[in-house]
């Protein structure tokens, strides 16, 4: 089995991903819809273990072999780029391939909220962006540097796992730095990030205690930080902060943060009516009431607070979702079941209507 072959065809038929497991035919993801090639035989251990040899090099497979699974980048020349995870389930290798995109797109080609062009251009604070995993977080912070990369001249060091687009110098000075290849550990090279005369600092991923400790020391003095967690809206990526902090310290952890936070942004990933994918977003921004409710321990007023904050720039999720219900974009039934609210959604419907 040629793997160069299996994304070829990947890329043709605009999938955003290709699973390769054992006792299954290669499997498309088309528009969020899993899509097996039946046409193709299912997929032998010796297959799959081929075609994590043919993506992999050696010091890769090393690391596999240690910790049973490895995020890693693979590009196939003249064709496009992908994130490639491995891992072994039931004794055998699995393998997903992820297609990135070879340029960077804008925040108008993604139909982004207008307020990513206002928040990158901040010149310090912490802005979040937050979402499930597959929502394309990834994609939003790319378009968002690629906005100040037009536009301001500032310094800016990116910290991914792995990298996934490619950033040519136009105005910007921009460092990017592999996590595994170019540096141990996403909390090692912020620290050293704040060495490097930085204007700006991207995180891929703030998973950690020493991450997020750091990421808001460097807001607090003066940079501007943007980092990507795993939550569903503004009030679950506040919390999940403060949580990760020792009970002791998590009173002037709310403080710092309700000193130091422009935005929280959190995305939903729904599939268009016709076809295609299209981000909702929750956007919280970080107004003197937002603050006042992190330092005064009130998250659970946070929500009606967003949905009241629509001459500033904010909204809801359910309040996104059903505007791309009324504009036809995506299903009823679609946006019901990206919904944490349901009813709340409903209610939005019915008034409108």
């Amino acid at each position: 089995m040629q793997v160069d072959e299996l994304l070829k065809l990947m890329v043709e038929k605009g999938a955003s991903d290709l699973h390769l497991m054992v006792s299954s035919p290669p499997v498309l993801r088309t528009d969020g819809m899993l899509i097996p090639l039946e046409d193709l035989t299912s997929l032998s251990d010796k297959d799959t273990e081929s075609a994590f040899e043919q993506v992999s090099n050696q010091e890769q497979r090393t690391a596999f072999a240690k910790v049973r699974e490895l995020d890693f980048p693979y590009s196939t020349p003249g064709l496009a780029r992908f994130r490639v995870n491995a891992f072994q389930q039931r004794g055998t290798i699995s393998l997903v391939f992820h297609t990135v995109a070879s340029k960077a797109p804008s925040i108008d080609e993604l139909g982004l909220p207008q307020i990513c062009k206002q928040l990158i251009l901040k010149p310090r604070g912490l802005v979040l962006v937050t979402g499930a995993a597959g929502s394309g977080k990834s994609t939003t912070l790319a378009a968002m540097i690629n906005h100040l990369n037009e536009t301001e001249r500032r310094n800016v060091i990116t910290v991914e796992d792995p990298i996934e687009f490619l950033f040519r110098n136009n105005k910007c000075l921009i460092r990017q730095r592999d996590l595994g290849d170019d540096t141990k550990s996403f909390s090692s090279a912020l620290m050293q990030a704040l060495r490097q005369d930085p204007d700006v600092i991207v995180i891929g991923e703030m998973r950690d205690l020493p991450t997020i400790s750091t990421a808001m020391r460097a807001a607090e003095t003066g940079h501007l930080v943007v980092g990507t967690l795993h939550s569903n809206d503004a009030a679950q990526s506040i919390d999940r902060i403060i949580d990760m902090f020792p009970h002791g310290q998590q009173q002037q952890i709310r403080l710092q943060l309700s000193q130091v936070l422009e935005a929280v942004l959190s995305q939903a990933l729904l599939t268009r009516i016709g076809g295609g994918r299209i981000a909702a977003f929750e956007i919280m921004l970080g107004t003197s009431i937002i603050r006042r409710q992190i330092r005064d321990e009130k998250l659970h007023e946070i929500l009606s607070n967003i949905e009241q904050g629509k001459p500033e720039g904010m909204q809801s999720l359910d309040q996104a979702l059903a505007d791309l219900v009324r504009r036809n974009v995506i299903t009823e039934e679609e946006a019901l079941r990206k919904s944490s609210h349901p009813e709340r959604l409903q209610q939005y419907l019915q008034s409108e209507a």
